[in-house]
């Protein structure tokens, strides 16, 4: 390989780019590709220029940092560059190349910068565990306000509020909503546990409701029901889900 690492750096904060951009000025090793303010920017760069390092910001409108890697086929470095709470660094420091918290020294920049050469120099021997590190940052109890899926060579930004429900199909979930059905590699369990719950209730171990489209609840047999939506699709109802669903609409 061509022993000057490429690199691409990924920040909506132009101040923060500059900062990057003046600490890589110092290092003849790095060959800078280019800079982006979102994330759709930086999928589209990272697949036309495929830079063997990335500075990538996690909180960014549009998309984030996070939801831009679960979209990225061929993942190259990552070195983060954000101010994002203690327990993601936490993951970072076990996962990723390494992580710069805002604001940071070239002494700090340098670190990390030569951690991530020595890596890919080593040929990606120890290359990061993206999956793993995907896993650890879902497990942070936050709330999430919109769901991001591609389909092919589209990416589609559903906001929370436009689910009619979701649907468990093995390993995916397929996501019903205002702009269509798609498709999501996700577990059941993630977004019970990160969808509003007052909001979305788990009314069967296959399906997840949002409880403002609902509009009847009806016996189907012996303790089993169906949820009636708005837009007249039925949704099953286990016994369970429905004392959940009780609760809640109370």
């Amino acid at each position: 390989m061509n022993n000057e690492i490429s690199v691409l750096i990924i920040d909506d904060e132009k101040l923060a780019r500059d900062i990057v951009k003046k600490y890589l000025q110092q290092n003849e090793k790095v060959k800078l590709l280019g800079e982006c303010s979102n994330g759709f920017e930086g999928i589209k760069s990272i697949n036309e220029l495929k830079p063997d390092l990335i500075f990538l910001d996690i909180q960014m409108p549009k998309i984030t940092g996070f939801e831009m890697l679960e979209l990225l086929d061929e993942k190259p470095q990552i070195i983060f560059t954000t101010a994002f709470d203690q327990y993601a660094i936490k993951a970072f420091e076990v996962n990723a190349t390494d992580y710069l918290l805002k604001p940071f020294s070239l002494e700090r920049f340098n670190e990390a910068l030569n951690k991530a050469i020595d890596k890919i120099y080593r040929n990606d021997k120890e290359k990061i565990d993206y999956e793993n590190l995907i896993s650890k940052v879902n497990d942070f109890p936050n709330v999430i306000n919109r769901i991001v899926v591609k389909t092919n060579q589209k990416i589609v930004i559903i906001p929370v509020d436009k689910i009619y429900y979701l649907e468990a199909q093995d390993d995916y979930v397929m996501i019903h909503s205002e702009l269509g059905n798609h498709l999501k590699q996700q577990r059941m369990k993630y977004y019970e546990e990160h969808l509003n719950i007052d909001e979305f209730i788990r009314v069967h171990r296959s399906y997840i409701v949002n409880i403002n489209e609902v509009k009847q609840v009806d016996l189907f047999e012996k303790e089993s029901y169906k949820v009636t939506l708005k837009n007249g699709e039925k949704i099953p109802v286990s016994k369970s889900g429905y004392s959940r669903l009780k609760e809640l609409m109370k």
